[in-house]
């Protein structure tokens, strides 16, 4: 199948996923003891500064999810490598139900640093697995590279006049802006339904799913 008849990489599945990585990360922040399912940059600063102060067990708090990130990157390379080739589904489909599965499980846990770990792996996962939309290289679990991304094509715009360069950076900013809105909705529906909110966040992985099998059978009766 062409890039541009990829459901994978298509608009309608970033925007799900983006909603989801907002989503997750404001779920664990606010309900799974101010852990980032997807900034594990801030993981790494919170380890660090507990390790420092010999705050051991919040070091390990911070540790883990880390550590789960790593395992779910290497997992979902994993997984790409093996069923490639495959014909029965595309790969990425096994990633995004593998997803929805752990998500689903992390909303009747309720210990905390089990939780995030399950949540920082599936974040692993589509992060490594859903990197190319439309054209650009995006990350629908965080924001900083993006931001980058997009303010410098907007800056080549603005020098050369290239409308390609402002369409993709105008892609850019929607997805952020859809990152921020599912963050947004992560905290409310956290404070309203605690643990159970991550099952909205497999709802929107879901559809993704249920639109990636349905332009596949499509593709394949044309």
């Amino acid at each position: 199948m062409d890039q541009e008849r990829q459901m994978s990489q298509s608009m309608p599945l970033a925007i799900l996923l983006t909603l989801a990585g907002g989503f997750q990360d404001a779920y664990s922040y606010n309900s799974r003891g101010h852990v980032f399912a997807n900034a594990q940059t801030g993981n790494i600063v919170l380890f660090a500064q507990n390790l420092m102060s010999a705050q051991f067990s919040q070091a390990l708090h911070y540790l883990l999810p880390v550590l789960a990130f790593i395992l779910g990157v290497y997992i979902s390379e994993k997984i790409h490598q093996k069923y490639k080739y495959s014909h029965l589904f595309h790969w990425r489909q096994l990633v995004l139900v593998s997803e929805i599965f752990l998500l689903i499980l992390a909303g009747f846990l309720k210990t905390d640093m089990i939780a995030n770990v399950l949540l920082s792996f599936a974040c692993a996962m589509q992060v490594q697995s859903f990197r190319k939309f439309k054209g650009i290289s995006f990350a629908t679990t965080m924001c900083i590279g993006n931001m980058r991304s997009a303010t410098e094509m907007l800056c080549h715009y603005h020098l050369n006049k290239d409308k390609e360069l402002k369409r993709k950076s105008l892609y850019y900013y929607l997805l952020i802006l859809t990152f921020a809105f599912g963050a947004g909705i992560g905290a409310l529906c956290s404070w309203q339904w605690g643990n159970y909110a991550i099952w909205i966040a497999a709802f929107f992985m879901l559809i993704g799913v249920i639109l990636m099998f349905v332009q596949e059978e499509k593709h394949v009766k044309e």
